[in-house]
């Protein structure tokens, strides 16, 4: 594996995601900054968190920490915001973040997600709160249905008041979402959902808290779960996002708490190559990590500059 980034600030840098700037080429990582150091109640660390910016401009090899996301205010005081899903689809910029009221030093509480707009991943646009399967969603991971499939969007989530599993909700234009059940029925819980496209299929990858669990569908609608997880043990691999690089199947970015015992709520972004291998979707442990392809990268977050 190689360690893409550790938090400056609070040294607690989970659930990335990353998009690459269509004016600067320039990658963006965003991600929420857990406050390793904060010795309040219980999970208040795990609460008050903002959206943290990390950018890399040779293509993924070093990254620069460039603050958090602004324009996020949604209420009042000090509040909480988890998992930033961001895109590009049609000269806009789109996040989709999980949002929580106040510090919580517990897990109590309803969450949201919420969808802000932008023109250049600064600056952001509140749009909606997204009403979705119940009133304890997070976690969204969004991508496109092909025609065969009506068109449109497919977001994934995990419904905390349904066992957390993974539901899914459509919508036409990114903005109007219909909750269309559980995805994965009949599943067990897991959490933070990332697609990618490769070898003729669609690959799903979800943090079961011991690892990563990979399906595989041909329609994104019915998924066939590989056996065991990926990337487990004594420090496993948690909430990850997969990014399409050609024939090659792409990289898998993702959060570790590489001192469990001595330090266990320090956490970094790491990442490993992906590929299918006898038929699987295998991060690469001995692979060397290749850089970051814009020109090979799904318009959904690469594509190529103005």
């Amino acid at each position: 594996m190689t360690v893409l980034f550790r938090d400056p600030v609070h040294d607690g840098a989970t659930d990335p995601t990353l998009i690459r700037h269509r004016d600067t080429g320039a990658w963006w990582m965003f991600y929420t900054a857990r406050r390793a150091g904060h010795d309040g109640a219980g999970v208040e660390w795990v609460h008050g968190t903002d959206i943290g910016i990390a950018v890399s401009t040779d293509d993924g090899a070093h990254w620069e920490y460039r603050g958090i996301a602004r324009g996020l205010e949604y209420e009042a005081g000090r509040n909480t915001y988890w998992a930033p899903e961001v895109l590009w689809h049609d000269g806009t910029y789109h996040m989709y973040v999980t949002y929580l009221t106040g510090i919580r030093a517990d897990w109590s509480g309803p969450r949201h997600i919420l969808h802000y707009t932008s023109a250049d991943l600064e600056h952001w646009n509140f749009v909606s709160r997204l009403e979705l399967s119940s009133e304890k969603v997070i976690d969204a991971c969004v991508w496109p249905l092909p025609p065969e499939a009506g068109g449109g969007w497919r977001m994934w989530f995990k419904d905390e008041a349904d066992g957390s599993t993974i539901h899914a909700a459509d919508s036409p234009d990114l903005f109007s979402w219909r909750p269309i059940g559980r995805a994965l029925e009949g599943d067990q819980a897991h959490e933070g959902p990332t697609v990618l496209a490769h070898a003729g299929a669609y690959w799903m990858l979800t943090d079961c808290w011991d690892g990563l669990l990979v399906y595989r569908s041909t329609d994104l609608t019915h998924w066939e779960r590989q056996p065991g997880a990926v990337l487990a043990g004594e420090s496993p691999a948690h909430h990850a996002v997969a990014i399409g690089q050609g024939e090659d199947a792409g990289l898998l970015v993702y959060f570790t708490q590489p001192e469990p015992d001595s330090a266990p709520r320090r956490s970094q972004v790491e990442a490993l190559p992906l590929a299918v291998v006898d038929g699987a979707l295998t991060p690469l442990v001995s692979g060397t990590l290749p850089p970051l392809r814009a020109d090979l990268t799904v318009p959904l977050r690469g594509g190529t500059a103005h």
